[in-house]
């Protein structure tokens, strides 16, 4: 059997080098930046969240255009929802003290999926009670379940007798300064968890 030569063995040693240094340090030439490493889960590459256009309580259409420059969380939930959603406007408000200073760069919007009692005086009163800063939206019927739909929400009416109230998913969706959708955090997670997050899409560029 011929033995291998010099350069040879040269030439797979440094193959061997830069796949160890490529696992050390999480990427490899041409792999591109290392992925940040987010407490949620990160879904940078997703198609879908891309925009929404509702109406705030001041009757003006929003979009995502008009949070440009900040980090924008955003969930979807009803005013009288019993737990869920006061425990996550409350968790948003930790957050942003968390943040300190760069927390003035961080809109809070809460769209609700109950349009039918969830009017605009009532949604203005509710985010007054966690903080005025906050933003609430809403559509029609058809708007909330199309911009649901996009953001893949799942919401639905349950009957309580004489009146009903809403089973709905609860994550919080963030978009980046630049208006790009970068992350999902579950609601069993920490106002910690989103702060370190928020904290480090602030800090990208």
């Amino acid at each position: 059997m011929a033995i291998p030569s010099r350069s040879w063995v040269r030439a797979l040693w440094l193959t061997l080098l830069g796949v160890f240094l490529s696992s050390l340090y999480g990427c490899s030439r041409t792999d591109g930046p290392v992925p940040i490493p987010f407490k949620g889960l990160d879904i940078t590459e997703v198609n879908y969240g891309k925009d929404f256009r509702l109406t705030d309580v001041d009757g003006r259409e929003r979009t995502l255009a008009d949070f440009k420059g900040k980090a924008v969380m955003l969930y979807f939930g009803f005013v009288q929802c019993p737990d869920v959603c006061p425990t996550a406007l409350m968790r948003a408000v930790e957050t942003k003290r968390l943040l300190g200073a760069a927390g003035d760069r961080l809109q809070v919007i809460f769209v609700t999926i109950d349009p039918e009692r969830d009017t605009a005086v009532i949604l203005k009163e509710y985010m007054a009670a966690f903080d005025p800063s906050f933003v609430a939206l809403y559509g029609n019927a058809q708007r909330t379940r199309e911009t649901a739909d996009h953001f893949k929400v799942y919401y639905k009416k349950v009957p309580t007798g004489q009146s009903y109230t809403m089973d709905h998913s609860a994550v919080s969706y963030v978009f980046d300064p630049t208006g790009q959708l970068r992350v999902v955090l579950r609601h069993e997670q920490t106002a910690p968890d989103y702060a370190h997050d928020i904290a480090l899409l602030l800090k990208t560029p």
